[in-house]
């Protein structure tokens, strides 16, 4: 019989795996990949029941073999969500509060930044004026910037409505804000490839799924068919009335620890 010997150390050993078993799932989850990492699990625990628990020893270097090149090809194949997957984890450790204060003239900026965004959004919906909007966290995204036209300007409701206006030049892409600032507009954002995403959906709704599915931005999307407003989150999204957006907007601000 096989003897267990299961104390503190082994609940600590578990209890890490299944967070990064969790995690892992959330993620493929969001690329559309979940039924792959079910397929993965099962897997690694015919691997661990041939191996250790029954003891097969052809059987377990044959799984030994594929677990050793699997492994590697894993890693090729899946090469951008485990960049994502540390991205994530980064920023989720640089936004912990205990880092960073924010002192009162922080917080009304912050607080000023976010009334103008809602009463550009606010106006637009009852237009139907298009627009996605990017609120930056601690994720870099020069990258998604340097696709865009430089503005490096404060954040102003007037201007917002400016570049999304229909017949300007720069509505077409995203509007990057990070740290009270304006960075760049007109920028080109990552669609998702999640299949689950309901059709419905257009092209700004899914480039922001697709940017908050790689990186902690919070993004606001204006329809232009129905006048909606939806904010995405953690590769979420989900429709807010006109008066929830500054709500919504503000407690995110405040988790992130975001000037």
């Amino acid at each position: 019989m096989l003897a267990f010997n299961f104390g503190f150390k082994d609940l600590i050993d578990v209890l890490l795996v299944a967070i990064i078993l969790y995690e892992t799932y959330r993620l493929l989850r969001r690329t559309g990949a979940g039924n792959l990492f079910w397929g993965i699990l099962a897997f690694i625990v015919m691997w661990f029941l041939v191996s250790f628990v029954f003891q097969l020893d052809l059987t377990g270097a044959l799984f030994d073999r594929i677990i050793s090149v699997g492994a590697i090809a894993l890693i090729i194949i899946f090469q951008e969500e485990i960049r994502m997957f540390f991205n994530r984890i980064g920023a989720r450790f640089s936004s912990l509060q205990f880092l960073r204060r924010r002192n009162p003239e922080q917080e009304a900026a912050s607080r000023q930044q976010i009334l103008e965004i809602t009463q550009a959004c606010r106006h637009m919906a009852s237009t139907k004026t298009g627009a996605l909007i990017v609120m930056a966290g601690e994720t870099g995204l020069k990258d998604i910037t340097d696709t865009g036209e430089r503005l490096d300007a404060q954040v102003s409701a007037r201007l917002i409505e400016n570049i999304f206006f229909k017949n300007t030049p720069l509505h077409d892409g995203a509007l990057v804000i990070k740290q009270g600032k304006m960075l760049a507009a007109a920028c080109i954002l990552p669609v998702s490839k999640n299949p689950t995403i309901p059709q419905y959906y257009g092209l700004r709704h899914r480039a922001a799924l697709g940017l908050t599915e790689k990186t902690d931005a919070t993004c606001i999307v204006v329809s232009e068919e129905t006048g909606h407003i939806s904010v995405a989150q953690d590769g979420k999204i989900r429709e807010v009335k006109e008066d929830e957006l500054f709500l919504v907007l503000h407690s995110g601000s405040a988790s992130a620890g975001a000037s």
